[in-house]
This record gives C-alpha cells, sequence and structure tokens, in this order.
C-alpha cells in the first residue's frame, strides 16, 4: 500500500486549536474537512490496543463510543495482553506484544499507527483519514495502540500512516478514550452534523 499524501511524510503543520470545546461553531478556514458532506465509504474500523485489563470507567466510554460510531461503520475493539511472555526484558516483551499485533493485522489493512513521534493531527485530518483511507481499497481501517513501553518494529514498518493524538505522551487507556471520542468526531464532520457529546 502507498503512503497517503496527507500522512506524517507530507510536512503540514495544523496550528492548534485554542478552542475546541465549542463544536457547533464552523471550523475556520482552511480547517475542513475534504470529505465533508460527501460521500465516504463506512469502512469497517478496529482498534488494537496493547495493556492489561481495563478499568470499568475506560471500558464504559469505549462502549458509548463504539455505540456512536456504531451509526456510521462497523467498529470492533480488541485488547491484546500486555508482556504476554512474562517477562521482565523489555525488549523481549516489546518483540512479544509486537508479534501478538503483527498476527492481528491483516494485508488488506489499512494501517494507523499512533505513536508519540507520529504526525500532529487535527480532528479534519483524521475525517481526512477516513475518508482517504476508504479510498484505497483496503477492507478494514486499523488502528493500533502501543503497551507502556510503546510499538515494536514490526507494527511500526507495516503502519500506512503514523499519527500522534498529543504532544503528551499518552497511557494506552487514555489514548484510546482519545481515539474513540476523535472517530466519533471525525465521522460528525464527515457528515456535516452535531457534534453530540
Amino acid at each position: 500500500m502507498g503512503v497517503l499524501p496527507w500522512s506524517c511524510r507530507c510536512g503540514l503543520n495544523p496550528t492548534p486549536s485554542k478552542n475546541r470545546g465549542a463544536p457547533a461553531r464552523p471550523p475556520p478556514p482552511g480547517r475542513r474537512s475534504k470529505y465533508t458532506g460527501q460521500s465516504v465509504r463506512a469502512m469497517p474500523m478496529r482498534v488494537l490496543t496493547v495493556g492489561k485489563k481495563r478499568s470499568q470507567g475506560t471500558q464504559l466510554l469505549v462502549e458509548e463510543y463504539k455505540e456512536k460510531l456504531g451509526h456510521y461503520c462497523d467498529v470492533e475493539d480488541t485488547l491484546i495482553k500486555s508482556n504476554p511472555k512474562l517477562t521482565s526484558d523489555v525488549k523481549v516483551q516489546i518483540e512479544a506484544e509486537d508479534a501478538s499485533m503483527m498476527q492481528q493485522l491483516k494485508a488488506e489493512d489499512f494501517v494507523v499507527v499512533l505513536d508519540e513521534n507520529g504526525k500532529d493531527v487535527i480532528s479534519e485530518q483524521i475525517a481526512d483519514l477516513i475518508g482517504d483511507a476508504g479510498n484505497t481499497g483496503s477492507s478494514r481501517l486499523t488502528f493500533c495502540i502501543g503497551g507502556p513501553y510503546g510499538l515494536g518494529i514490526q507494527v511500526r514498518e507495516r503502519a500506512d500512516a503514523t499519527i500522534r493524538l498529543s504532544s503528551l505522551v499518552l497511557n494506552h487507556q487514555v489514548a484510546l478514550i482519545v481515539l474513540m471520542e476523535q472517530l466519533y468526531r471525525a465521522w460528525t464532520i464527515i457528515k456535516g452534523q452535531k457534534y453530540h457529546h
């Protein structure tokens, strides 16, 4: 699969929003998805997360956003066990988690890696990502969130795009919630709908 033109290799430098809490206001000029109001393929989405059992609060929020996203596309959420070899060697742990995640990926997946060194994106660019991925011929859009030591080399090399949701380093549960919220927000942007909290 080729790299999409908007991806981390394109040199986009989005400016941070000063008021992200005002979804009813139209986006400033230049801050609109190229897919707003257009028909976009509702490609199934999958979120792969490495970690231990989630907190009840995290799981409730994930389920809430899965329900909201279900109005737009099929969404699957898969938790991959952290440190499957129960090792104290960080390198071995990362390699084992990497292998477990690679087993979950299919050749026809469009893979987006969430990484602290990825490209900063704004909500409209996530909407563009969804639309662009739907035009690649891929059968599924898969997002990968690493464990406490990040993602392994195989998953990073398999990525079709690498993004980051924040300049802060996020715990995998927090990253999952932020990602789910942003995927829902992206679909409301594509559909030109008001964002409902």
